[in-house]
């Protein structure tokens, strides 16, 4: 068992391998080096080896409970990942103008698409992973990572807003984002905005894949049987 010293530094290392590379200056020389794909796939890479990094730390710090975990709160765990993973199926490469992860050619206000139920698709997935686990995970090591997920992701979504609302004007914002959502599926409940049939048949069934797959793999990596 290691001490919170080596939890303190894989939680530093975490941000500050997100914190650097993407400083202007810094990602400017390493998408000159490795090309803009190269450089998305890098600092992928990269995220899910920190990622790995910090979830092993919070097994291995001394464990101080905070709450109890209970069979309710597993199901509902599983419940939320399926939601999470279907969501981030359907974000991941389409149009989307308004945060990362998606496409900006081809944006059509009156289709907003994935921007009708969530303009920032991939935060709500982080927000909803982390929330999710935060719940299921009642030590103080597991509250001390997941918590400043959450709460990255939900102020991500405003910080994003905000700079997009600057950078394109108010009436541009307003004009884009008229059929959109900030909160999850609020365009939909304000009647601003209904599903579009298409192609979506092949998104589902990848997230469906992806999420018994993480349902299998969870055991063997994690160490930590996700089914009640």
């Amino acid at each position: 068992m290691q001490d919170w010293g080596g939890f303190a530094l894989a939680i530093a290392a975490f941000f500050a391998s997100h914190a650097v590379p993407v400083r202007p200056a810094v990602k400017a020389w390493l998408v000159a080096r490795l090309g803009r794909s190269g450089f998305g796939m890098a600092y992928g890479l990269l995220s899910l080896v920190m990622l790995a990094w910090v979830i092993q730390a919070a097994w291995a710090a001394p464990f101080v409970v905070l709450w109890d975990q209970a069979i309710w709160q597993r199901w509902l765990v599983n419940a939320v990942m399926l939601a999470a993973v279907l969501l981030a199926a359907f974000a991941i490469g389409a149009v989307n103008p308004f945060s990362f992860g998606g496409r900006s050619s081809g944006f059509d206000p009156e289709r907003p698409g994935i921007a009708g139920v969530s303009r920032h698709p991939l935060l709500l997935v982080l927000l909803l992973w982390a929330a999710a686990h935060l719940l299921v995970n009642g030590d103080l090591a597991h509250v001390l990572v997941f918590a400043p997920f959450a709460a990255f992701a939900a102020l991500g979504m405003r910080a994003i807003d905000a700079r997009n609302r600057r950078i394109w004007g108010d009436a541009e914002w307003d004009r884009l984002a008229a059929r959109t959502s900030g909160w999850p599926f609020a365009a939909l409940l304000g009647g601003r905005w209904k599903p579009q049939s298409g192609p979506g048949l092949l998104r589902l069934a990848i997230g469906l894949a992806v999420w018994g797959g993480l349902i299998w793999l969870h055991p063997l990596v994690i160490g930590m049987p996700p089914l009640p």
